[in-house]
């Protein structure tokens, strides 16, 4: 007989999100995923102007609010037949670089360490031990007994006044934690570091898009301008200042995150086998280096893999209407013909609510059960994301990627399979921050290269004007969102936006089963994964945040008079 659990909210990521899953014999053998919040932003943009499309979209979120505004911008200039100069793609790109790089770090140790880490043991660490592993593993300066010892009093206080803080309502001495106190006393240390670090790296927005979140975006380039010597301009100081910046995110990463990294994942080498789910990965590419439409460019390339076969690397077209559609059998929307599939350019966000009355137990799984659609690719459920990218890049061969995944294969001593986990998905968004960390500073020399040899154009306005646009166009701006495979379609007909919708990598991987019952990334990645305490499911936590969900493209649902229709409750 099986126990139904459910984990509503699940905490420390953006968003709502609601999991069931079905327990028999300490392993769970069926789960549900309900997003619990609406979305609505394709309805606001219906009627406006496309150029402003991007200042809408950055609102989506305020974690990936960059990457929203990109793609945004690049389906009006995919619609409109614009060309940036390199300069701006260099920006854009240098931008996306910062960007990945404080949300993998984030991600790692705010949202996803403590799921490893028991913070409440790094009290039973000796510090001269944690000492000498750290300065064995990093030549990271902070690595002192004393710098230790006095993090250790610090985080005793919390413990003693019986306020743990931003360490509160964790699973602490949870049997499924195996870190020696010493390593989670680093970990502790580093989580600390960490917030310092972040907010340092995000002044690349705020230099080259004017402010952090919501930075600006142009169609047709990038909203400023180079004059070395100007006060006003990205001038020499600021430029200098990018660099070092960059340069700084780079130590940190290697000199700590991929460490950290190394120094936990030997005591979960269990969990490379579990959590692996599909085994489908999309990835739509990014990073042009040649210009957008130059796919072959990328830093990232583009590809979907099925069944775990790494030997072929299938293409994916966006614009074909029989690839990707997104489908609402399980969703609480409503389509002029609910069993079939639509093409984003087609699609439609008419919410149509049947779940349960709150309050409630649980969900009616046989029926509709969460707001967020459900994406295929050519009939097949997909995973996005860290692990989708890496592996896409190591099956087609490019030599970066396949360096960095055979060494740390190597230094684990563990099986390419391993990837296919929930360990395998968490490595991968540190292998490619360091990728990551090279690519921005080779943008940033390329940049200063290029304005050295008298280049500072920044935007191409020839077509920013609606009089030279066609009555109608449509185009697909895409990007790989730290969290994965990110797609805006837009359609332009009389110079006004009259369809826009997005597919989030949340949506491809949270969303609910299909029609012929197939389970989609988070679904299918519970299945076999042990629970030791069902009242504590440390081990779904691990899971499900490996793909570092945000479901924060949506609104609360309110009712016209502004009172809340729905509410769920915290189990």
């Amino acid at each position: 007989m099986s126990e139904r659990i459910v984990v509503d909210p699940v905490t420390r990521i953006e968003g709502h999100l609601r999991v069931e899953a079905d327990i028999q014999n300490g392993k769970i053998v069926d789960a549900y995923s309900s997003g619990t919040m609406v979305r609505g932003i394709e309805k606001i943009l219906r009627g406006r102007d496309p150029r402003d499309a991007w200042a809408f979209v950055g609102r989506v979120c305020g974690v990936c609010t960059s990457v929203h505004s990109l793609a945004s911008v690049r389906s009006v200039e995919d619609a409109l037949d614009i060309v940036i100069p390199p300069n701006a793609e260099l920006v854009r790109n240098i931008m996306f670089a910062a960007q990945y790089m404080h949300d993998h770090v984030v991600h790692f140790y705010h949202l996803h360490a403590l799921d490893w880490v028991d913070v409440v043991s790094a009290l039973k660490a000796d510090p001269k031990e944690a000492s000498t592993i750290a300065q064995s593993i990093s030549n990271y300066p902070k690595s002192s007994p004393g710098y230790f010892s006095d993090l250790q009093k610090r985080l005793g206080k919390f413990v003693e006044s019986g306020q743990l803080g931003i360490f509160a309502n964790g699973y602490w001495g949870h049997p499924a934690y195996k870190l020696p106190p010493a390593i989670n006393l680093i970990a502790v240390a580093h989580y600390l570091e960490a917030l310092e670090w972040q907010k340092e790296i995000v002044k690349v927005h705020a230099i080259f898009g004017g402010k952090n979140p919501h930075p600006n975006y142009l169609v047709g380039g990038m909203a400023c301008s180079i004059g070395l010597d100007d006060v006003s301009s990205i001038n020499a100081e600021r430029l200098a200042y990018v660099g070092q910046l960059l340069e700084d995110a780079k130590e940190f990463i290697t000199q700590v995150y991929i460490p950290d990294l190394l120094a936990i994942a030997p005591y979960y080498l269990d969990w490379g086998a579990i959590g692996g789910g599909l085994g489908n990965y999309l990835c739509y590419g990014d990073l042009p280096t040649n210009g957008y439409r130059d796919v072959s460019s990328y830093k990232f390339p583009a590809g979907a893999i099925l069944n775990k076969d790494l030997s072929k690397i299938h293409e994916v077209n966006m614009r074909d209407d029989a690839e990707i559609q997104e489908f609402i059998d399980n969703s609480w929307y409503e389509y002029p013909e609910n069993a079939k599939g639509l093409h984003p350019w087609k699609g439609e966000t008419d919410i149509k609510y049947t779940g349960p009355k709150p309050p409630f137990d649980h969900l009616d799984t046989t029926k509709a059960y969460s707001y967020l659609k459900t994406p295929r690719w050519k009939g097949h459920a997909m995973e996005v994301g860290p692990l989708a990218r890496v592996l896409v890049g190591y099956a087609s061969g490019r030599e970066e990627f396949k360096a960095i995944v055979d060494s740390t294969l190597q230094k684990l001593g563990v099986p390419a399979t391993a990837l296919f986990s929930t360990l395998g998905r968490t490595a991968a968004r540190g292998l490619e921050s360091a990728l990551m960390a090279d690519w921005g500073l080779g943008f940033y020399n390329d940049l200063i290269s290029n304005i050295r040899n008298g280049d500072t154009r920044m935007a191409n306005m020839e077509k920013f004007g609606p009089e030279k646009w066609p009555q109608k166009a449509q185009g697909v701006g895409h990007s790989e969102a730290p969290r994965g495979a990110l797609g805006h379609w837009i359609v332009i007909e009389d110079q006004k936006i009259a369809n826009y919708q997005l597919v989030v990598p949340t949506t491809w991987n949270a969303s609910p089963r299909d029609g012929e019952g197939k389970l989609s990334a988070y679904e299918s990645s519970l299945i076999d994964t042990p629970v030791a305490d069902a009242h504590q499911p440390v081990e779904i936590l691990r899971t499900i945040h490996s793909f570092d969900p945000c479901l924060a493209c949506a609104v609360h649902l309110y009712d016209e008079d502004g009172k809340q229709v729905s509410r769920t409750r915290v189990v």
